[in-house]
């Protein structure tokens, strides 16, 4: 489905209608979440660059030192690279991420061509840049990109869902939630959308990305 992109609520019911049919197990947590939401982004370097910033920090320091990087006017390639590491650690950014946010704006990564790019191709891309994971590439192709079957099976949330909506004794690890979502395939990433959003109803939780 390399062609197809997830645009409106309409392909995501599509995915997820698809899901509800394949597995009960999955159409039970839809009727118990409702309809799920879209959670399309903007793509390119200062989506990228926002998820550098939201590493390992928690939501409000996230949003914080953003929003000083926005109002200093460094959230584009040609801004971060005029300035000084000096400069994006005062505006909250640890040495490390100051580093990663310069080496991605060095890249002069062809973001247009990544939206029509295959999705190995994406991850291969992106975790060339030192900074960027698989996991980050994955978030990126479904929510900034748009595309309907890729997963990050990385992520802790996406495993604990897993484990709660199938009723496993532990949390899957990376490795066994990718072989459990080939079974959802064209659809992992509506999977991965209905799996957020059960999360964040079974914890109470908000802001989990």
């Amino acid at each position: 489905m390399t062609a197809r992109r997830i645009e409106t609520l309409d392909d995501v019911e599509e995915g997820a209608t698809w899901l509800a049919g394949r597995d009960a197990r999955l159409a039970a947590a839809l009727s118990e979440v409702g309809p799920l939401p879209l959670r399309l982004r903007d793509d390119g370097y200062t989506q990228l660059l926002s998820m550098i910033v939201s590493q390992q920090v928690s939501v409000a320091s996230a949003a914080s030192i953003w929003d000083r990087l926005k109002n200093a006017g460094y959230i584009t390639e040609k801004a971060v690279l005029s300035c000084t590491d000096e400069t994006l650690r005062g505006l909250g950014l640890s040495r490390q991420k100051a580093l990663y946010a310069r080496a991605l704006a060095e890249a002069q990564i062809d973001y247009a061509a990544l939206r029509t790019a295959p999705d190995a191709e994406i991850v291969a891309t992106l975790t060339q840049v030192k900074g960027i994971g698989v996991w980050t590439s994955e978030i990126y192709g479904m929510f900034s990109l748009g595309r309907p079957d890729m997963f990050a099976a990385g992520d802790l949330a996406l495993q604990e869902a897993a484990r709660l909506i199938f009723d496993l004794p532990d949390r899957p690890k990376e490795k066994a939630l990718r072989e459990m979502a080939e079974d959802w395939r064209p659809w992992r990433a509506v999977a991965a959308r209905l799996f957020f959003t059960y999360y964040r109803k079974s914890k109470g939780r908000e802001g989990v990305t």
